[in-house]
């Protein structure tokens, strides 16, 4: 780690190649790579199953081969120690990548459906088609995954694909930019460095779909930049996420789980929890709890931890910072080094609901602990808010985590632990309301960056029940397409033949 800290003191962030001599943006370079890719899907080169699976194979050819670079990268980036790295960036692209390939067979092929009685001699099925060339703008939270993850699904899809990464990890962004060429099909995918205003530029000149991910006020703008061309999206959104601890639960556990979940990547995550809804008679064992599992995770001082990181940002320091001293009271933490962009694991008390923490979207690793007199309270105080993200609650009582599952409403749930069910390629990932729309991970990868065309496939031989549609009209086809109906609807459940 000492290591990467002399090289980020003694390296330049790189720059950002997309502008013309004016410092503009050149949407002349990315137009070129647009059209490019557009080139090769309409020549059908990404439609193969053979092509699309040398492509998966070659992503996670390039994980595999560059895992220390990526860690090096991010450790200047984000001061991301290697674990975090690893289990939380570099895993996770390489299983969606295998789980694709193990896949994408039964993934490509037509899904056939029931027919009715008008389509029985008929062939019904529903074709997975690609969608063309696709956006993908990376977020800083996690720049290699919220990167590659899509792209595996766009590649698994049969899309051309261009990637933005974000321009607050400009080591991990120029790192990508370099190797992905030398992987990858040139003509397919591409990837573009530039920063956030210019990301929105970039969407206006019309893709197939975009992939965001990252805060709402940014997804926002991708989302009216999109809105102009009828470009369809995903967006992947920060919220509030809380996390109810009951009163039935094992306090220990639950603060190891709670405390690796908020602080991770030095609470920079938009899975972890944001806030936690306790028992008045828990709070004080609670908040103990989380004192020792602080302690034991980061030591008496986390910034000389090698475990913890550094927030991405200056613009990102001075919100979290911000927030922290206008909010509730430090219990735990509190300490900032703006050189370093530090911000210690912070645990407030004595929050309100009006308070700036609990008002704002932020990013970073500030854990305010409210109370709560009961699970009705604590399923009315997150209902009254916008849906998030994730619902976490901690509890030995199944009674309780069902009324929480069934009674809240949020992208994504998990009861005992955090964070996990967005790391699984089985599980869809995405948001609902105000935390997104649309999901990925997985097949569900596969069927954002995928048209599912309906196909009828018929002969014209066969006119025994189609003549009855056909003009002039009279009572007796019509009982008959009735009778018909009815027959299907009591043996299939359907009421039409049409």
């Amino acid at each position: 780690m000492e290591r990467l800290k002399n090289i980020a003191r003694n390296t330049s962030p790189v720059r950002f190649f997309l502008r013309n001599r004016n410092g503009d943006i050149c949407l002349g370079e990315c137009g070129d790579m647009l059209n490019r890719a557009r080139m090769a899907f309409q020549d059908g080169r990404t439609t193969s199953e053979k092509f699309r699976l040398a492509q998966l194979d070659a992503l996670i050819r390039l994980v595999f081969e560059h895992e220390s670079d990526l860690a090096d990268a991010l450790g200047r980036d984000l001061h991301k120690p290697r674990f975090e790295t690893v289990v939380s960036e570099l895993i996770l692209v390489k299983n969606e990548a295998l789980y694709a390939v193990k896949n994408l067979h039964k993934w490509m092929e037509p899904q056939h459906v029931d027919r009715n009685l008008s389509t029985a001699l008929d062939a019904c099925m529903v074709v997975n088609e690609p969608l063309g060339t696709v956006l993908i703008l990376g977020s800083w939270s996690s720049p290699v995954q919220l990167c590659l993850v899509p792209l595996v699904g766009a590649i698994a899809a049969g899309n051309c694909a261009i990637i933005v990464p974000s321009e607050h990890c400009t080591y991990t962004a120029e790192l990508l930019h370099r190797l992905l060429p030398s992987y990858l099909d040139n003509e397919c995918y591409h990837i573009a460095l530039a920063t956030e205003k210019e990301s929105i530029e970039i969407v206006d000149l019309k893709f197939d779909h975009v992939f965001f991910s990252g805060c709402r006020e940014e997804g926002t703008k991708v989302c009216q930049a999109a809105a102009r061309h009828l470009t369809p999206v995903t967006l992947i959104l920060s919220g509030k996420n809380p996390c109810y601890v009951d009163r039935e639960c094992d306090i220990n556990i639950t603060a190891r789980r709670i405390a690796w979940a908020r602080f991770h990547n030095s609470g920079q995550n938009t899975a972890s929890p944001d806030y936690v809804l306790c028992h008045a008679q828990v709070k004080e064992p609670l908040l103990w709890a989380l004192r020792d599992a602080l302690v034991e995770f980061y030591g008496s001082d986390a910034r000389e931890s090698e475990s913890y990181g550094r927030l991405v940002s200056m613009e990102n320091f001075t919100r979290v910072r911000d927030l922290l001293w206008r909010s509730g009271k430090v219990l735990i933490g509190g300490q900032v080094n703006e050189a370093e962009r530090f911000v210690a694991p912070t645990i407030l008390t004595d929050v309100s609901e009006r308070d700036p923490v609990m008002r704002h979207e932020y990013s970073g690793p500030i854990l305010p602990v409210l109370t709560v007199e009961n699970v009705d309270e604590a399923i009315s105080f997150i209902n009254n808010r916008d849906k998030p993200l994730c619902v976490y609650v901690y509890s030995s009582s199944t009674k309780v985590i069902s009324r929480l599952m069934k009674e809240t409403t949020s992208g994504s749930f998990c009861s005992n632990d955090s964070v996990l069910q967005s790391l699984m390629p089985c599980l869809p990932f995405g948001g609902v309301g105000q935390s997104g729309m649309g999901s990925y991970h997985g097949r569900y990868s596969f069927d954002t960056f995928s048209h599912k065309k309906s196909c009828l496939l018929r002969a014209t031989r066969v006119e025994c029940l189609t003549y009855l549609r056909y003009p002039p009209y009279d009572d007796r086809n019509l009982s008959l397409m009735t009778w018909a109906s009815t027959l299907t609807q009591k043996s299939q459940g359907w009421c039409h033949i049409l």
